[in-house]
């Protein structure tokens, strides 16, 4: 029993990364594999037993990881967004939000014959649609226009939003589970409430002086955060039941609003955290699914669903875009993206645990409804949604676009190319006159660093999938590619050397899988490039045919032309790296930058320009 302990834990932690990885190829959210490996491991194969596994320490480990989900739900939030994000989002996130909460657990009462303050706090569960099953449902739609920004902060802000009101309900329902008179409940809700809030808020405030003043060293900052969240959450709990969730809800709220430096790094760790120990977490809680409970739940489980689906979220919608600029064809998709995800399941199976040692019988089957809701909705919406679009013509085409960092003369010339070509382009360039010398030449520039926080929110990158990163500054190109490499995949990401390898000294030289792909050769750089174009030499569009192959190309060439992009006979964009060159054939486009010929030579080269 003693080795199969490690074995198992091992086995949970490899089908959490092989979750992860399937959702990625797949573009699909990661809790419907998570979940799906749990319900086969668990209750179908009888492999993974959660409870006999871990036995007491089943409801403290499920309690931590919600404790860890809330914050950094709550640490992303700015009060700010509330004011900026737009009347749309902030009426899905405030209105919106009671109104998907009281359709579901009206349904929810009605239908299944649940008692209210069970529905109510199923309702709660149900009007979270956060950021880790929207983002990825949105790689694949790609909506149009303003609604993929919509859903996107829909997603991020009613996270910690919903989380805190679920709580809340919660906390209601626990405070009068001793009975007495009303009076003795609002009592006992009040202290739970006043409990996490001004434990939350001390652990806030101190946390944020601590960063500010720099008593706690970088290495340190992000394992002392986690372990002050679980310190925080443990001493609500024994001070007042139940406040534990509220108290670390709140310290992330305050800390995610202190401007620190180290909020982003702090953020970071607790995603990556998540990857492997929430996930595995994941895993563990649909093990825990009752397949009997779910199916007793019959056919008036799939009426809240569609419910959940066809009701509240369409009302929920057409009351947020009431007045606005949205087409219909917009709304009609916006009715229909809601996918629940990590913070319905963790808490409807902390929720769960807690209410069936009381009196509430019925809490039993809160999980499975939950998980059905979760595993119903992704399935019917990633399935759908893409087709959908399409059919409502709000749908970009395949991500092909680039981004580039910088719009000084190397990045508009080969800006311009690509736009040539019917390829999106974005420079991106905290210098005025270079964005204005590129929107005068017709070219789609962003007044900013590309990886700055306005950036992150303002730079629309719906149907752009490729970085390519042409600043002459290195340590600009550096940023921009370790920023995007995980949003883009590191074989999208292309980076212009400030100068050639032979010329950089080592030690001031970043590490490839720092920086990205090297762009067109190994001898190219920035100033090279810079240099000819000052000097004369053009970007060429040259088709290969059958009479001049891309052999007779490079040899009419030689010396002279520096390989750039490929064209497709499909419009495909291939750039040209030292790894892997592409191989133009017959139909393609070469896209190069030609140096004027020797004045011995000039009009002897054949040029055949598309």
């Amino acid at each position: 029993m003693q080795t199969q302990i490690p074995l198992t834990l091992a086995t949970i932690g490899a089908l959490a990364v092989a979750s992860q990885w399937l959702a990625w190829r797949l573009k699909l959210p990661a809790i419907l594999f998570l979940l799906l490996a749990g319900i086969i491991s668990g209750p179908v194969l009888g492999w993974l037993r959660p409870d006999a596994l871990l036995g007491d320490l089943l409801f403290p480990i499920v309690s931590l990881g919600v404790a860890v989900i809330l914050f950094e739900g709550a640490l992303t939030l700015r009060l700010g967004d509330l004011r900026e994000s737009g009347q749309v989002v902030r009426r899905l996130v405030t209105s919106g939000l009671i109104v998907t909460w009281l359709v579901t657990a009206t349904a929810t009462h009605w239908v299944l014959g649940w008692e209210w303050s069970l529905a109510l706090l199923f309702g709660a569960l149900m009007v979270v649609t956060g950021p880790t099953v929207v983002v990825p449902m949105l790689r694949t739609v790609r909506p149009t226009g303003e609604l993929a920004g919509i859903l996107r902060w829909e997603g991020i802000l009613i996270d910690p939003l919903g989380a805190l009101l679920a709580v809340l309900v919660f906390d209601f329902i626990v405070s009068g589970q001793e009975g007495g008179a009303l009076g003795h409940t609002l009592l006992q809700f009040a202290q739970i409430v006043t409990t996490g809030l001004l434990l939350g808020a001390a652990g806030g405030y101190g946390l944020t002086v601590a960063l500010r003043r720099y008593w706690i060293p970088d290495y340190l900052s992000k394992i002392i955060t986690l372990a002050l969240v679980f310190v925080i959450f443990a001493l609500a709990n024994t001070l007042q039941a139940e406040s534990g969730l509220l108290a670390v809800t709140v310290m992330g709220l305050w800390v995610g609003n202190s401007k620190s430096e180290l909020v982003e790094e702090i953020l970071d760790f607790k995603e990556n955290l998540s990857l492997l120990f929430i996930s595995g977490l994941f895993i563990i809680l649909a093990a825990r699914v009752d397949l009997e409970a779910l199916a007793s739940l019959g056919w008036p489980a799939v009426i809240v669903f569609a419910v959940v689906q066809f009701v509240a979220r369409p009302l929920k919608v057409a009351l947020a875009t009431m007045g606005s600029t949205l087409s219909w064809q917009q709304r009609a998709l916006m009715a229909w993206i809601g996918p629940r995800g990590i913070i319905a399941a963790a808490m409807a199976a902390l929720f769960s645990i807690r209410l069936t040692e009381g009196s509430y019988t019925s809490a039993a089957l809160l999980v499975p409804l939950t998980f059905l809701v979760i595993i119903a909705g992704v399935l019917l919406q990633g399935a759908s949604a893409r087709p959908l679009a399409k059919a409502l013509g709000v749908a970009e085409p395949e991500p092909s676009g680039f981004l580039l960092v910088g719009a000084n003369p190397v990045a508009r010339a080969i800006g311009a190319a690509l736009q040539e070509h019917g390829v999106r382009t974005i420079l991106a360039d905290a210098n005025w006159d270079h964005v204005r010398a590129a929107r005068d030449e017709g070219l789609t520039a962003y007044f900013g660093t590309a990886v700055s926080e306005h950036a992150d929110r303002h730079l629309n990158l719906v149907g752009i999938g490729c970085l390519l990163a042409l600043s002459p500054r290195r340590d600009e190109n550096t940023l921009a590619a370790q920023r995007y490499r995980i949003e883009f995949g590191s074989k999208n990401v292309y980076v212009l050397q400030a100068k050639t390898k032979e010329a950089a000294d080592d030690r001031a030289r970043v590490s490839a899988p720092q920086t990205g792909r090297t762009v067109f050769a190994e001898d190219v750089s920035w100033s090279k490039l810079s240099s000819l174009l000052s000097q004369g030499a053009k970007i060429q569009h040259t088709r290969v045919t059958e009479d001049f192959g891309f052999d007779a190309f490079r040899d009419s060439y030689a010396g002279r032309a520096i390989l750039l992009f490929a064209v497709d006979t499909a419009g495909r964009v291939r750039v040209f790296t030292p790894e892997q060159p592409p191989a133009p054939a017959v139909g393609w486009t070469v896209i190069s930058l030609i140096q004027p010929p020797p004045e011995a030579s000039e009009g002897s080269a054949q040029e055949q320009t598309a």
